[in-house]
C-alpha cells in the first residue's frame, strides 16, 4: 500500500513508514478498510454489469436473439465459409491454413461475448457449437456443391474430420470466452488487491505455516488468492486452446 503522507509504497503490515518515518498505527486501519469498501464498490458495479446483461436479456428477447444470431452466429459462419472457400477453391493450398483459421476466428467473437454480453463459460460453448455445426454444414455444402460429391459424409473418416473441425471451432469460442473472464473481470481483481481474501485462501495460508502475525497472513492469503484467480483461467485457456488447435490439426498432421 501507500504511505498516506508521503505516497511510497510500503508493506501492509508496516506500523511506521520506512520513507517518512510517519506513524502508521492509526492510518493504517483507515486505509485497510477504504480499500475494503473501494473493493466492493468495484465488485458490486460488476456484479451490477452482469445483472443488467441477463435483465436485458429477459426483457428483450427478440432483439438479443436477433443482436447473437447476426453478432455470434452469422458474422463468425460468414468468415469461417468464406476462409474455406479462399483456402480450397479459389488459392487451393494446404488445409492446414483453414484448420488455423478454424482457431483465429473465433477468439474474438468468444471474447466479445463475455465483454459485451456478460456470457460465461456454458453459454460461449453452446453459441460455439451452433455455429461451428452451421459452418461446418455450409462448408460440407459448398464443397459438395464445387466438387459434386455428396455432400453427407459418406465415410467415417470424413465424419470424424467434420467433428473434430467443429470441436476446433467450439473450443476457440470457449478460449476467446476465458480470456475475456481474465482481461474482465479476474485481472482487475488483482489490480485493485482489495478485499478480504477467501476462506480457501486463508486455509492455504495457513497450512503453508501459521506462526505468524496476523497481517502476514493476510498478505500471504491475498498472494494465494491472486494465484488462484489467474491460475484458474490461464489453466482453462492452456487446456481450450490446446484442445481446440489438437482437433483442428489433428488430420493435417495424423496425429
Amino acid at each position: 500500500m501507500e504511505c498516506p503522507f508521503c505516497a511510497e509504497i510500503i508493506k501492509d503490515e508496516a506500523i511506521a513508514c520506512k520513507h517518512c518515518s510517519r506513524d502508521l498505527r492509526v492510518a493504517r486501519p483507515v486505509m485497510l478498510e477504504v480499500q475494503e469498501i473501494v473493493f466492493e464498490l468495484d465488485q458490486l458495479r460488476r456484479e451490477l454489469g452482469y445483472v443488467s446483461a441477463k435483465l436485458d436479456r429477459i426483457r428483450h428477447p427478440f432483439r438479443n436473439g436477433l443482436t447473437y444470431a447476426v453478432a455470434y452466429l452469422f458474422i463468425p459462419t460468414a468468415l469461417l465459409v468464406t476462409a474455406h472457400i479462399v483456402v480450397t477453391i479459389v488459392l487451393d493450398v494446404t488445409p492446414l491454413y483453414l484448420r488455423l483459421a478454424s482457431v483465429v476466428i473465433p477468439l474474438p467473437f468468444g471474447l466479445a461475448l463475455y465483454a459485451r454480453e456478460k456470457v460465461g463459460i456454458r453459454g460461449a460453448f453452446l453459441v460455439g457449437s451452433l455455429a461451428a455445426t452451421i459452418a461446418v454444414i455450409c462448408m460440407l455444402t459448398v464443397t459438395g456443391l464445387n466438387d459434386k460429391v455428396p455432400i453427407v459424409p459418406i465415410s467415417w473418416i470424413e465424419w470424424r474430420e467434420a467433428i473434430e473441425y467443429a470441436a476446433s471451432i467450439a473450443l476457440a469460442f470457449v478460449t476467446g470466452n476465458i480470456v475475456g473472464f481474465l482481461v474482465f473481470q479476474a485481472l482487475p481483481k488483482i489490480m485493485t488487491r482489495g478485499g478480504k481474501p477467501s476462506a480457501v485462501a486463508y486455509s492455504v495460508a495457513r497450512a503453508l505455516g501459521q506462526h505468524v502475525g496476523e497481517e502476514q497472513l493476510r498478505r500471504r492469503a491475498r498472494i494465494i488468492q491472486d494465484l488462484l484467480l489467474t491460475l484458474g483461467p490461464l489453466g482453462g485457456i492452456v487446456v481450450t486452446a490446446g484442445g481446440s488447435i489438437y482437433a483442428g490439426l489433428k488430420g493435417i498432421f495424423g496425429w
